[in-house]
């Protein structure tokens, strides 16, 4: 008979494997750690990484990550989920191809571009692709009106998305730097890191994953990444792996010696970004968000908005506007909560504003919505 994990249970896991029940010292794990032991970082959003990791990592400073995307140690790609990730180059260079199913099948069915490619010879697409961002990065648009001429019958932004499905392409700095603007301009990976495409460990994404998101379903694994028909891969690897059922009966799986803390553990206020991971990658997500309340998250006009963490569960969202940290909770407060909110918010915007804005500044905590 397998253990049984609560719902609290979880919670207090995969915020430990997340580093969100207690910041990480950079002395014992380095910014570049930090981006491969989470599996990447969502960037939907160009800044999202550096909140994600001021959550996570004591005396993180932005420019530490900036660093690493101008000499090239981490790139943004579009990864797990068929969406923008921060990711270290060796894992850009394996996990990519292993969700590549994902962007090969978005050609057959994706509702705007399926229809007009339709008998378009799109690998002859690509290798034009390739020559054109290679030569120089491009944005999405140059590339389709590059890309016309030789296709006239086919839209430029149809051409375009053939290329972000078939080549593995990096938006280039100064895109997504610290305290710098750009276009989204894109080159092939290969091309930005003078290294090729490599071959993907399944078993290995998928111990990292549990490292990262565990204990979690199958189902869940399936989640993170975008693939199906993982079962297999699993079962080769239930010998190695602990196996535990959640409340409803559900398998779930994990690493033999990762973190489960007791589900009595103090969980401190965390204010995560719009796309945090934590948030995304599980099928079921009540871990950290309920049903309610994912809802609420979801419904704000199709802008997902940022996370507020009370008691390791989402409790209500922020924003940030002209110095001003507004948090709107989605419950009453206690307040010890509330003061606890306003301590980190004031965190935050030490973190976030420039040196003179902080005495200005203010947090706002709203009523309950």
């Amino acid at each position: 008979m397998s253990d049984v994990l609560t719902r609290r249970q979880l919670n207090r896991a995969t915020l430990a494997r997340q580093l969100l029940l207690d910041r990480a010292d950079r002395a014992d794990r380095s910014v570049l750690a930090t981006v491969e032991h989470l599996g990447g970082l969502q960037a939907q959003q160009p800044f999202s990484p550096y909140y994600q990791l001021w959550s996570r990592l004591r005396g993180f400073r932005p420019e530490l990550l900036a660093r690493l995307l101008l000499d090239r140690t981490v790139v943004r790609i579009a990864a797990q989920r068929g969406t923008i990730h921060l990711l270290s180059v060796p894992d850009a260079l394996t996990l990519r191809p292993w969700v590549q199913p994902l962007y090969v099948a978005d050609l057959r069915t994706n509702a705007e571009h399926a229809k007009p490619l339709a008998g378009v010879d799109v690998e002859a697409v690509a290798a034009a692709a390739r020559e054109l961002v290679d030569a120089e990065p491009r944005t999405m648009a140059e590339l389709g009106a590059l890309l016309a001429p030789s296709w006239p019958s086919v839209g430029a932004a149809h051409l375009a998305h053939v290329a972000r499905a078939l080549l593995v392409l990096v938006q280039v700095p100064p895109r997504a730097v610290w305290g710098q603007s750009g276009q989204t301009r894109l080159t092939t990976v290969e091309r930005w890191l003078d290294r090729p495409l490599a071959a993907p460990s399944p078993d290995m994404f998928v111990r990292r994953y549990l490292g990262a998101f565990g204990p979690a379903s199958v189902a869940d694994l399936q989640t993170w990444c975008g693939l199906t028909r993982l079962r297999a891969v699993v079962d080769e690897l239930r010998p190695s792996l602990r196996v535990f059922r959640d409340e409803t009966g559900r398998e779930l799986f994990d690493l033999p010696d990762a973190p489960r803390p007791d589900a009595d553990v103090p969980a401190p206020v965390r204010f995560l970004p719009d796309f945090d991971n934590v948030l995304r990658s599980h099928a079921d997500r009540t871990r950290v968000i309920d049903d309610v309340n994912r809802k609420r998250m979801n419904r704000r006009n199709g802008v997902v908005p940022h996370a507020l963490l009370v008691d390791g569960e989402v409790a209500g969202w922020w924003r940030l506007e002209d110095a001003v940290l507004t948090v709107t909770p989605y419950r009453p407060l206690s307040a010890s909560e509330v003061a606890d909110v306003e301590a980190e918010g004031r965190e935050l915007l030490e973190f976030a504003l420039p040196v003179g804005d902080v005495d200005a500044a203010e947090v706002r905590v709203m009523p309950a919505e």
